[in-house]
Parts: structure tokens; C-alpha cells; sequence
């Protein structure tokens, strides 16, 4: 392991997957293959949205949100972990690992409001249908899309402040394919007790928020659809729900395994697992479920296809 002092700590090492050479080839093809059909998966929901009228509101509007995101967050990691396989380049600049870390932060806290988000849209579509389009104005959805990745940003410049000005002067080798906070903190020689406290308290407010937002919102949702009389009625409220309500219950799941715990029970090979699930392969199950679940996007994706 190599020792630094602060001033010569330029680069990191990435060793997380990269250090398995018998596989490295096979994991890079895997990779390639997930990354490529995530890009292409996303992109489709994308054109669809944008292309299809029937898709013109407000819940579509969300979930164009999202697929962005779901572009963007395997962009960052995915593309160094791939060259890191191909050609074992696992040097990453300091600057680098501070930008991948800010946008896969960036990219977390803005999902995690977006999805607050969207359950809102589906209460007010199920709770107060006839109310629905004066309340979900596209004025009030391009503000509340607007402030989700504001708040995202902040956070995520709030986030990578406090890490990045801390001294690293142990190791410089992360290991995960990615910088990510517990790996990026356990090298640090500061202390890092008031930080990480900080760091937990903004995470803790914010992803609270949004899961009471959340919860709140889908309880209101069933409570409704069980007093719905019409089995019809109900079919297509969990329809328009199941999805939504399915990649929720994904996303939290991971990323409260990935950080919500203190740097001192980090375990590299464990966070390797949890991060893939969240970082790469829930991208790619999100325009599969969407599309698998509900009908109107089945439609306009068969349209935009054959064409």
C-alpha cells in the first residue's frame, strides 16, 4: 500500500474490480453489455416521451426526469470502471474522483426528490382526478423538476466540499471501480467525526423528506383504491402505480445500504455489490419495469420502434 503525504496526493487508485485479472476481460464485456442497454433503454423512454402526444403529461414528464438521471449516473462510473478493465488504467485524477463523486451525488439526491415527486403526481392523479390538471399545471411541474436537481446540486456541492478539503495522507488506492464517500473517507488521516455527522444530517433531512413524501403519498393512494367500487378502476390505479412504487422500493433499498452508516463499518467488498446494484443495474431495470408495467408506454415504445 502506498504511503503519501498531503502534498503529493495528486491521484487515486481505483482497485475494485480492476484487480481481479483472471475475470477482467469477462467482467468488462458484462459491463459493456449492461452499460450499452441501459444508454439504449433510457434513451428510447426518452424519444418516446418526447415523440408521443399520449405521453404528454405530467407523469411522463417525471419519468423523462428520470431517465435522465438514469443516463447520467452510469455515465460517471461506468465508462473509467471499463477502462480500468481493458486496458488496467486504475489511476484516476484528484480532480476526477472529485467531479465523479460530486455527479454520482448530484445524480443520488436528485432521484430521491424526483421520486418524493412523482408519488405526489400519482396521489393527486388518484386521490383528486378531476382536480388533476389544474393542480398539476406543466408550469408546476417544470418548477418542481427545476427545483429537484437545484437541491440535488446543492447538496451535492455541500457533500464533496466537506470531503475534498479533508487531508489524505494514508493511501490514495479507493478501492471501489468508482470514487464514492465511505471508500474516499477512509483514507483520510483528519478526523472525519463532525464531517461524516454533517454529511448524515443533510442526507438523513433530505432523503427523510422526500421518504415521508413518499409514504405519505401511498398510503393516500391505497386508501383510495380499496374504496374504489369498479375492479377496473382499481387494475388501473395499481397499474399506473406499480412501477413507480416498484423502482422506489429499489432505489431506497440500495442506497440505504450504501450510506446510511458510519465510514467505520465500511466493508469494500460488500459496498462493491450494494453500489452495482444501485449505480448500474437499477438504470437499467427502470425503463424495463416501466415499460413492462404499464400500457401506454408499451404503446409508444412499439411505435416508436417499428418506426
Amino acid at each position: 500500500m502506498k504511503r503519501l503525504n498531503t502534498s503529493t496526493v495528486s491521484e487515486f487508485v481505483l482497485v475494485g474490480l480492476s484487480d481481479a485479472p483472471q475475470v477482467r476481460f469477462l467482467l468488462f464485456v458484462l459491463f459493456l453489455i449492461i452499460y450499452l442497454a441501459t444508454m439504449a433503454g433510457n434513451i428510447t423512454i426518452l424519444v418516446a416521451i418526447r415523440t408521443d402526444t399520449h405521453l404528454h403529461n405530467p407523469m411522463y414528464f417525471f419519468l423523462g426526469n428520470l431517465s435522465l438521471l438514469d443516463l447520467l449516473c452510469p455515465t460517471v462510473t461506468v465508462p473509467k470502471m471499463l477502462e480500468a478493465l481493458l486496458f488496467e488504467n486504475k489511476v484516476i485524477s484528484f480532480t476526477g474522483c472529485m467531479l465523479q463523486l460530486s455527479f454520482l451525488i448530484d445524480a443520488v439526491g436528485t432521484e430521491i426528490l424526483l421520486l418524493a415527486v412523482m408519488a405526489y403526481d400519482r396521489y393527486v392523479a388518484i386521490c383528486h382526478p378531476l382536480q388533476y390538471m389544474n393542480v398539476m399545471s406543466m408550469r408546476l411541474c417544470a418548477h418542481l423538476a427545476i427545483g429537484t436537481w437545484v437541491v440535488g446540486f446543492c447538496n451535492s456541492v455541500l457533500h464533496t466540499s466537506l470531503i475534498f478539503t479533508l487531508s489524505f495522507c494514508d493511501s490514495n488506492e479507493v478501492h471501489q471501480y468508482y470514487c464514492d464517500i465511505p471508500p474516499v473517507l477512509a483514507l483520510s488521516c483528519s478526523p472525519t467525526y463532525s464531517r461524516e455527522l454533517v454529511t448524515l444530517t443533510v442526507a438523513g433531512v433530505l432523503g427523510s423528506s422526500a421518504f415521508v413524501v413518499t409514504l405519505v403519498s401511498y398510503i393516500c393512494i391505497v386508501l383510495a383504491i380499496l374504496c374504489m367500487t369498479s375492479a377496473e378502476s382499481r387494475h388501473k390505479a395499481f397499474s399506473t402505480c406499480g412501477a413507480h412504487l416498484t423502482v422506489v422500493s429499489l432505489f431506497y433499498v440500495t442506497t440505504i445500504c450504501a450510506y446510511v452508516r458510519p465510514s467505520s463499518t465500511y466493508s469494500p467488498d460488500q459496498d462493491r455489490i450494494v453500489s452495482m446494484l444501485y449505480g448500474i443495474l437499477t438504470p437499467l431495470l427502470n425503463p424495463i419495469i416501466y415499460s413492462l408495467r404499464n400500457k401506454e408506454v408499451k404503446c409508444a415504445l412499439g411505435r416508436v420502434i417499428s418506426q
